[in-house]
């Protein structure tokens, strides 16, 4: 392009650009937020979506979360588990191996000591199976749900709501949020699929169903 004809193109866009004027552009956010979904098709659909993803689906009534937790964990050969420092106790209370409570003082790298993490969860969406931590005291920092191989996630059946649209309004969009779709994998270029490389090997929801 000669100098003479960068400089007409250039121009036509400062043109564009001083029409168009600096005023506030207004970007439309429609979006379908009121959908809802009976409690038991919205728990179909979630384990449906989870299983799909290979992560392990376990649904228990509020007063059975500590051993729903203590028998995922064993299943699972967890010994050393970590836990974000605003957890209930309680759920733990089955379990008869080693608890760790996190916090920022901990390097994350130490993390992968841990066989696994327990945390619970801010929202959760059926239609995509998707699990959101916003870093409340009960979910932690990212790095607790991210480094151990096994994600153990408490869902409230209360929090799981139809799509994204209605899950993202109910996040606060200044906390830190992680989604969650299943075990983390990916495909090499082969398409051979290889799990664990950028999160959790294995994922394990427990549903509470009257929560």
């Amino acid at each position: 392009m000669t100098s003479t004809a960068r400089e007409t193109v250039l121009g036509r866009i400062r043109d564009a650009l001083a029409l168009a004027g600096p005023g506030e552009v207004t970007v439309e956010r429609a979006y379908r937020t009121g959908r809802t979904l009976p409690g038991r098709e919205r728990l179909e659909l979630l384990t449906g979506r989870l299983v799909d993803y290979r992560a392990g689906v376990r649904t228990c009534t509020a007063d059975r979360t500590a051993e729903a937790i203590a028998e995922a964990l064993r299943e699972r050969g967890a010994r050393r588990v970590g836990v974000p420092a605003g957890l209930d106790p309680a759920w733990l209370a089955a379990f008869d191996g080693e608890v760790r409570q996190d916090s920022a003082d901990v390097p994350a790298p130490s993390l992968d000591a841990l066989d696994g993490v327990v945390t619970a969860s801010a929202v959760t969406c059926a239609e995509t199976g998707t699990i959101f931590l916003d870093g409340s005291p009960d979910q932690g920092r990212r790095a607790l749900s991210l480094v151990p191989d096994l994600h153990v996630c408490v869902v409230d059946l209360s929090s799981v709501v139809a799509g994204v649209p209605e899950a993202v309004a109910r996040l606060v969009p200044e906390r830190p949020t992680t989604l969650i779709s299943g075990p983390s994998a990916t495909s090499d270029i082969e398409l051979e699929r290889v799990e664990g490389v950028h999160g959790p090997r294995t994922l394990e929801v427990i549903v509470r169903t009257d929560a």
